[in-house]
């Protein structure tokens, strides 16, 4: 990362250059039944959020449905692939 990106101190929450989106946080959910953990980047979780409420939505009602229709994938990878078509979408 460059310093000077560092050095703007830029506020925005979804900026790359602020240490907390980078930051891994792991959540427990309970889907379809069962008890879960995620392992998602702050960001990650931020826009899952933003994404479940527009939809009026829980993130963990959200998450079962991504988890629904994730076939083989990884779960922690299905959410942001899902999250990063839904920032692509017009």
């Amino acid at each position: 990362m460059p310093a000077a990106s560092k050095a703007t101190g830029s506020t925005s929450p979804t900026a790359m250059t602020d240490a907390a989106p980078q930051r891994v946080i792991k959540r427990s959910l309970s889907i379809a039944g069962h008890r879960t953990s995620v392992s998602l980047e702050e960001i990650f979780w931020t826009e899952l959020r933003a994404i479940a409420e527009k939809r009026g939505l829980s993130v963990a009602a959200l998450v079962a449905e991504i988890d629904a229709k994730r076939g083989e994938a990884n779960l922690s990878s299905a959410l942001r692939v899902f999250v990063l078509q839904q920032a692509k979408q017009p």
